[in-house]
């Protein structure tokens, strides 16, 4: 009799415990489904967040580019502007033959020399700070735009 209840009670036990074991499967395959999902999703949230990254680093690359070439092109206005100033210069001293007229000539001259050198550090220097600015701002606008696309957030369209 004894060994009838050992034998039911070894019966219950590995009936318990292979369904015990049934359940822990299921929940293994649930997790193992779920982590595979999130896994996907990471995967293709990390992958949009890296698109949004490039195409921030080349929009910013296009308005370095688009700077640098306006900048270029007043830089070149500006050489103009200093050769017309320093060419002014050089004729205002040139006078008639009178001593007094010719003193004066040459005073306007050296004046009209100073201004075309102030002029030209004046432009040389705001140039300088341009540059400085449309950097500042390019590289401003890059950082927003790659936090708004991190943030999956869309981009303020207004400015």
């Amino acid at each position: 009799m004894a060994w009838g209840f050992w034998g039911t009670y070894q019966h219950g036990r590995s009936t318990m415990d292979a369904e015990w074991q049934a359940r822990w499967a299921v929940r293994d395959s649930g997790d193992q489904q779920a982590w595979a999902l999130a896994e996907t999703k990471a995967r293709s949230e990390e992958q949009r967040r890296a698109a949004a990254q490039e195409e921030v680093r080349s929009n910013a690359r296009g308005q370095e580019y688009t700077a640098a070439a306006g900048a270029d092109g007043a830089d070149a206005a500006g050489r103009s502007l200093h050769d017309e100033a320093a060419r002014y210069a050089a004729a205002a001293g040139k006078c008639a033959a009178d001593s007094a007229a010719a003193a004066r000539g040459q005073a306007a001259t050296r004046a009209a020399m100073v201004l075309s050198d102030l002029l030209a550090r004046a432009d040389a220097r705001a140039g300088e700070l341009a540059k400085a600015y449309d950097r500042a701002r390019i590289g401003g606008l890059a950082c927003e735009a790659s936090y708004d696309a991190l943030a999956n957030r869309s981009p303020d369209t207004t400015r």
